[in-house]
């Protein structure tokens, strides 16, 4: 029972469409799985319907609320959430930066995460409370990585992150894979981005690439995975390629 944590310090580059299509994809192929909202612009909750929840995130993390209360179901089969307003915003400022803080969202998963085949938690773009508490619970990570000019050097600050939380709170950690996303074969910057990311990371890197889509753009407009919204385009895709090459490498390192 994995906890997967997509996560990059760099805002647009494809986090939450990540988040969300994965664990779509990973839920049709009939895996349980919990996407955990943990990012305060609440995308991965309206991205799949759910707008005004009555309990969220927010209150697991400050112990008004368990996870299995606030869990919350899907219009996917196999796929549940842990939803997330605006309000998340007040726990990144109400924690501070101690340990046990940092563990919030560890333990609030203890109990639950038997339930599911996967854990996937949608972390916000930038490193405080939230995305120190998603690094502290994951035990691997999918970092996205936008097909453009300083796509290198937003891996290198993340890496670096990683190595500190490895070293003071989350020894297990590893990365699963690097995703380039937003990949536009029209453009000769697209290639040489995926070249250099490939020449540097080698078989970190996906094989599955995410394309530039418009109706995977789209989709979360209509509170949709991709695959509800346009499961035969290109962008439903290369997210089922993901999920199953997520599955093989999961179950090559268990």
């Amino acid at each position: 029972m994995p906890i997967l944590g997509v996560i990059n310090q760099k805002g647009g580059v494809g986090k939450t469409t990540t988040a969300i299509n994965l664990a779509a994809a990973l839920a049709i192929l009939n895996r349980r799985i919990l996407l955990v909202d943990l990012d305060p612009q609440a995308n991965a909750s309206s991205g799949l319907g759910i707008v005004e929840p009555s309990s969220t995130i927010y209150d697991v993390l400050v112990g008004k609320a368990s996870a299995r209360q606030v869990t919350t179901e899907s219009n996917i089969p196999n796929l549940k959430i842990l939803p997330a307003t605006s309000d998340l915003a007040g726990a990144a400022l109400e924690l501070d930066a101690t340990t046990d803080n940092m563990k919030l969202l560890s333990k609030a998963l203890l109990a639950v995460r038997p339930n599911y085949d996967f854990v996937i938690v949608d972390s916000p773009p930038s490193v405080g409370a939230l995305t120190l508490n998603s690094l502290a619970a994951a035990d691997m990570l999918i970092i996205p990585l936008q097909a453009e000019y300083y796509a290198l050097e937003g891996i290198a600050k993340m890496t670096e992150t990683v190595d500190r939380v490895k070293a003071s709170l989350n020894p297990d950690l590893t990365i699963l894979g690097i995703l380039v996303t937003m990949f536009d074969n029209r453009t000769k910057l697209s290639k040489e981005v995926e070249d250099n990311v490939r020449k540097h990371f080698g078989d970190l890197v996906f094989n599955a690439v995410i394309p530039r889509n418009v109706r995977l753009a789209e989709a979360p407009s209509y509170g949709q995975s991709v695959f509800e919204f346009a499961g035969d385009s290109q962008g439903a895709e290369a997210y089922k390629n993901l999920a199953v090459e997520v599955l093989e490498r999961v179950s090559s390192q268990a």
